[in-house]
């Protein structure tokens, strides 16, 4: 796997999980899989949190904002590494 993301870079949950679209599910399956690796600890973010009244569209676990948390590239490709190799 040839890693997508540059060295020292910081995205969005929302581009991170366009990255993971790419390889197979939809964008919003995606920001669930990236938002469920945060909360169970697997993925390092910077989470920001919506109330939820302040929800606007699909809802991720941890009431997390897509547009607002970061994750760095090297974070993402660690997890994503474990994650092929079924860790």
């Amino acid at each position: 796997m040839s890693n997508a993301t540059d060295t020292g870079a910081t995205l969005t949950l929302r581009e991170a999980a366009k990255l993971l679209a790419g390889e197979g599910m939809s964008p919003h399956d995606a920001e669930v899989v990236l938002a469920n690796a945060i909360q169970h600890g697997e993925l390092h973010a910077s989470v920001k949190r919506w109330a939820t009244e302040q929800w606007d569209g699909q809802m991720l676990p941890g009431n997390i904002d897509p547009r607002e948390t970061r994750i760095e590239s090297a974070d993402l490709d660690a997890w994503r590494s474990a994650r092929d190799r079924g860790a």
